[in-house]
């Protein structure tokens, strides 16, 4: 049977250079083999350990930090955090380039993030209110500098979460990590379908609908707003799913049909 399969056929990518360094970090952190509060090898060092350029280090260690499991001190090195959230961390650990995966973050950020859209509504203050603008703006500058929008996007989130003024939202939020947010370069669910300014445009005004009733202390609204914009992101998910099904039924078909065999009746 295997002759029937095209080797140009990828339902799976290949995980990023960055991924695999961020993998094996990360389970080396969950095991215990790297202690909290104990300093990650130099730059340099993980370059020679990896195989990889300085770029790829620094990338996963962006990811690392985003998941909140290490922290940059100036002048001393990366560090692994001291209590570092054990109940999500091996949530990126397992198939966490499968876009299943991704729909199962999505549903645990629908179960948080709508709730904390209304309460951000009802409780934010001016500045938590000028953190989200200023989450959002950036997001605005990076798209028009054609730039990843990523961390703005996090960042947006995040500013939500912090305006509930309950830090356990904040906290949930930041042991997802940015590696959620499906626009980010550094996501493993981060394709050149996916980055584009189409996408992020759209993104980006379901963003405003949130913004805007949070602005205006419609904690109904604003969870009507989230609920819209994590439901559109499972939809696309799914879409793209669909879409893998359809090209591996379509490259399975072509190969079928241009394999040599006895020629059939005509029909």
């Amino acid at each position: 049977m295997t002759e029937d399969f095209s080797p140009e056929l990828k339902i799976e990518r290949k995980p990023k250079l960055a991924e695999r360094v961020v993998s094996v970090i990360r389970s080396q952190v969950i095991s215990g083999e790297i202690a909290p509060g104990e300093k990650l090898p130099t730059e340099s060092r993980m370059t020679e350990v990896f195989h990889v350029s300085r770029t790829v280090i620094r990338e996963a260690i962006t990811t690392l930090a985003a998941d909140g499991l290490v922290e940059a001190r100036q002048g001393a090195g990366v560090f692994v955090v001291e209590r570092p959230s054990q109940a999500f961390l091996t949530i990126s650990t397992e198939n966490g380039n499968r876009i299943s995966n991704a729909l199962n973050v999505l549903e645990v950020r629908m179960g948080i993030e709508i709730e904390s859209a209304g309460l951000a509504a009802m409780r934010r203050n001016s500045a938590q209110e000028a953190q989200i603008q200023e989450a959002f703006l950036e997001f605005d500058r990076l798209l028009e500098r054609r730039e990843a929008t990523g961390k703005a996007d996090f960042a947006f989130h995040r500013a939500i979460a912090v305006a509930t003024n309950n830090p356990f939202y904040v906290e949930i939020l930041e042991a997802l990590g940015n590696r959620a947010i499906p626009c980010d370069v550094t996501s493993p669910w981060g394709t050149d379908d996916i980055l584009t300014i189409e996408y992020q445009t759209g993104l980006q005004r379901e963003h405003f609908d949130i913004l805007k009733a949070i602005s205006a202390g419609a904690a109904e609204a604003a969870r009507t707003a989230m609920r819209h914009h994590l439901t559109a992101s499972q939809q696309r998910y799914r879409a793209r799913l669909h879409g893998r099904y359809e090209e591996y039924l379509s490259v399975l078909g072509k190969n079928r049909k241009n394999k040599p065999g006895k020629a059939g009746p005509e029909t």
